[in-house]
């Protein structure tokens, strides 16, 4: 005997995972670098890293891509000669506390054609906005054995040694700015250059790209660059800091053998 049975509960279907208007007009920008690590060893003449990226943009309002790169922060000691009856003497040293060993800036226009002074103040995007940290009142600090006045923020010549401590850097390669270092290559495909001297400070590296659109930020993206030594250099280098009485007394031993051969070979009957 035949019987019809009822028809199979339909199968339910994976939900399909919705996207919102909101999430398909998103502003956005991705970045990426061509090498995350560089190695210093003695045969280090500095390094060249292109840091890539796109920007998402459905809208037609154009944007524009800033590039901050900002290198460990470290203690900067600095003297000013000074005229004293007519005879030039070195001041007092003041020392920074916290200003990055390395910091550049490119962009796809000049900064100031992307935003207004108080953005780039409160982004801290620029030399001219750098943050180099100090203490809210002067004091001194004694280092081995020599004295330092830790400058003021507060004080009539902080924006002097200020300048003075940006202008060493720049010098040095360490400061750069560049209003055209970021180029589209295609539609929404952007590339900069970092480039790294050979007295770049070894540390973490911390890069922002900034996506600015109609004088604002809408989105940004964090990296990170890592500068270590490797070889013998990394070795020394910790050992000196791991053991620092050790390794000068090596050194000044080292340096007596060294003057000593020199005598016994270099010397005359």
């Amino acid at each position: 005997m035949f019987q019809v049975l009822p028809p199979p509960p339909p199968v339910a279907e994976a939900p399909v995972p919705e996207r919102s208007q909101a999430t398909l007009e998103e502003v956005r920008v991705a970045a990426a670098l061509t090498d995350a690590r560089v190695q210093v060893d003695s045969s280090f003449t500095g390094a060249s890293i292109v840091l890539y990226g796109a920007v998402f943009n459905p809208s037609p309002q154009p944007a524009d891509v800033v590039v901050v790169v900002r290198g460990p922060d470290a203690p900067v000691r600095l003297v000013k000669k000074t005229r004293n009856m007519g005879v030039w003497l070195n001041s007092r040293p003041v020392l920074f506390e916290g200003a990055p060993g390395f910091y550049m800036t490119a962009s796809t226009r000049p900064l100031s054609d992307i935003t207004d002074f108080g953005q780039l103040r409160r982004l801290g995007v620029g030399v001219d906005h750098l943050r180099i940290d100090a203490p809210e009142e002067a004091r001194t600090v004694t280092r081995y054995g020599v004295r330092d006045v830790v400058v003021s923020r507060l004080g009539d010549d902080y924006l002097d040694w200020r300048r003075a401590v940006i202008r060493l850097r720049e010098a040095a390669a360490l400061y750069a700015t560049d209003p055209e270092g970021v180029s589209f290559v295609d539609r929404g495909l952007f590339r900069a250059e970092v480039k790294l001297p050979t007295v770049a400070p070894t540390g973490r590296y911390h890069a922002e790209v900034w996506l600015f659109q109609d004088g604002a930020p809408v989105s940004v993206s964090n990296l990170t660059l890592t500068v270590e030594k490797v070889g013998l250099e990394r070795d020394i280098y910790e050992f000196a800091h791991r053991r620092p009485w050790t390794y000068g007394v090596l050194c000044v031993l080292l340096a007596a053998f060294t003057g000593w051969a020199a005598s016994r070979i270099f010397r005359r009957d």
